[in-house]
């Protein structure tokens, strides 16, 4: 089972860090009909995870998503991390996006991933409140240590169920692999990026489950300027030091060059569907439950 992912963020983002550069609009739009464009080509429907401000303030990204047959997942509102927010923030932010997305797509949301993988052990609080907002299906946690997020300790990386206080969600966590000692994704972000295609494929073909996330910024070949202080601070919520800022532009411009041939090469050579025919495939009555 391969499940294909995109976080859908890039506009809003664009506007509240840089006031909405006309030519990285343009970047945005351009790679959004190709990649769009590439999987009607092959038959494939993705789960599109969307900021609700995505649909109130860039709505026609949105509504073309939807109207190409993708499901419309929930990435929060305006992309603030989970573990910075309070119970009742959390609460407000979902039912905000939720709405927002649904009015646009025309669909029931029902499936959601935290911006940067962030319900960890700290916050499991989360998946009471997602629940209690109509979400059915996760895909948010990162099973072991990582720079933003991540679920160190948690038991697999394979779909399963997680629980929490009685609250109940389907969970897709993000695929892993072991290099020298280190666990790491393979399947998506700067991983797919830094890692040979021929590691990724290798690895996917050993697996019976991987899940693939992409931002649009992997796909286009546009390098990042090196950040201030007080931009990084604004964007990453975490102190803008020398080293952080320099660690953080290697990541985010490494290995962009090819990101996007790599990507049809992947949708070419294996099937895909998304979250919502994941479900329905999926004998959740033989699934163990995690409770967290």
């Amino acid at each position: 089972m391969n499940i294909l992912t995109f976080d859908i963020e890039e506009w809003y983002l664009e506007k509240i860090l840089h006031d909405g550069r006309a030519f990285r609009y343009r970047q945005f739009d351009e790679t959004l009909a190709k990649v769009l464009d590439e999987l009607d080509r092959l038959n494939i429907k993705a789960t599109c995870f969307c900021l609700g401000k995505m649909a109130t303030d860039f709505p026609q990204v949105v509504r073309e998503i939807a109207r190409r047959g993708h499901e419309v997942g929930c990435h929060s509102n305006e992309h603030i991390w989970l573990n910075k927010m309070t119970e009742e923030q959390l609460r407000r932010d979902t039912s905000d996006s939720i709405k927002a997305l649904e009015d646009v797509s025309g669909q029931k949301v029902v499936s959601f991933r935290a911006p940067a993988f962030s319900i960890t052990l700290q916050n499991k609080w989360a998946i009471n409140v997602l629940a209690d907002c109509g979400i059915k299906n996760d895909a948010s946690i990162f099973p072991t240590s990582r720079e933003f997020g991540g679920y160190k300790g948690f038991p697999q990386d394979t779909p399963c169920i997680i629980s929490h206080q009685g609250a109940t969600l389907k969970e897709y966590p993000i695929s892993l692999v072991s290099f020298f000692g280190k666990t790491m994704a393979y399947s998506g972000g700067g991983f797919f990026r830094l890692l040979p295609y021929w590691i990724v494929s290798k690895t996917m073909k050993q697996r019976d489950y991987n899940i693939c996330y992409f931002h649009l910024n992997d796909l286009i070949h546009h390098r990042f300027e090196f950040k201030s202080k007080a931009e990084y601070e604004k964007n990453f919520m975490e102190p803008g030091t020398l080293k952080n800022r320099v660690v953080r532009y290697v990541k985010m411009n490494i290995g962009k060059g090819d990101a996007y041939g790599k990507l049809q090469r992947l949708l070419s050579e294996y099937e895909f569907m998304n979250v919502q025919e994941a479900d329905k495939m999926i004998e959740w009555n033989k699934i163990n439950t995690i409770s967290l």
